[in-house]
């Protein structure tokens, strides 16, 4: 900037424009930098000649070389089939049993890393990307024992072929458990008591007064499905009651709410989003976390 207006002839003219009497002085950008610039839009110009680049109504100009991402990473998917094809049409036709997975190593090692992918893909959004389950939200932790319908490699594959009480496959597992209190199958009182007893047969603090009358109030509507001594009937979805695993949580509003309103977990299917090689892989990959059986 200058205020001068006595500037020798070699001097540096002005803009023309003025601020408070100061002036802005006409320096021109440096060469490289023009011609930097200038060489961004050659290359740009050539770029859209040569690659879909502008947008249209319906997509974008295909460009002169017909290059396509989406066509390119299909192509990449298709390679990578083509080298797994064996060890997919293995794990497709293999027995569901771990023993004989495992004694195969580079079939395990494909199922685990594969069924990995998947669950973070499909199943990580309800049970966690560890698998751990949400706590006291209805999803449970794959990486206990504690299976309502079985965890062997077989009955996990099953689960996630068919799922949980969804209306879109026939073969969905279903179980219901009656709303006690909404569908007024118990009065609040013998809610209470119940929920009393079971907290007694779980192990924690409880009212003893409420519990005894409780235990008959089980029995006559809950041992059915849950068996005499509260451990459950995985087979039908009915869990065991005595152990420290809750699935919607332990304490007395919680099991309250349980036992009026019910519970009604949903598991889609899985039978048409993934392929049988895919479901299998899913299923060896949660029967490693630890729970398996």
């Amino acid at each position: 900037m200058s205020t001068n207006d006595n500037r020798k002839p070699d001097e540096v003219g002005t803009t023309g424009h003025s601020w408070d009497g100061i002036e802005e002085l006409n320096n021109p950008l440096p060469r490289w930098w023009l011609w930097t610039f200038y060489g961004c839009i050659a290359v740009a110009l050539i770029y859209a000649v040569l690659y879909p680049s502008v947008p249209l109504k319906d997509g974008a100009t295909p460009g002169l070389l017909g290059y396509s991402t989406r066509a390119a990473v299909q192509e990449d998917i298709q390679r990578f089939e083509a080298a797994n094809a064996d060890i997919v049409a293995k794990l497709e036709t293999v027995d569901l049993d771990m023993e004989t997975i495992r004694s195969d190593e580079d079939l395990y090692n494909y199922a685990v890393q594969g069924g990995a992918a998947v669950f973070r893909t499909w199943c990580a959004q309800c049970h966690g990307s560890g698998a751990a389950g949400v706590q006291a939200s209805g999803y449970p932790n794959l990486t206990d024992d504690d299976w309502l319908w079985g965890g062997s490699l077989e009955d996990i594959h099953y689960t996630v072929t068919n799922g949980i009480r969804n209306e879109d496959n026939m073969d969905a597992r279903w179980s219901q458990m009656p709303a006690f209190g909404a569908d007024e199958l118990l009065t609040d009182e013998e809610i209470s008591q119940v929920v009393q007893y079971v907290r007694k047969i779980s192990g924690q603090e409880h009212d003893a007064a409420l519990a005894s009358p409780g235990e008959t109030v089980f029995l006559d509507n809950c041992a059915a499905c849950h068996m005499d001594d509260g451990t459950g009937d995985r087979y039908q979805g009915a869990p065991n009651l005595t152990d420290a695993i809750w699935l919607y949580g332990g304490d007395v509003e919680t099991l309250t709410e349980t036992v009026y309103n019910a519970r009604f977990g949903v598991m889609p299917t899985h039978i048409e989003r993934l392929t049988e090689a895919e479901r299998r892989a899913v299923a060896v990959y949660v029967h490693t976390r630890g729970g398996g059986e």
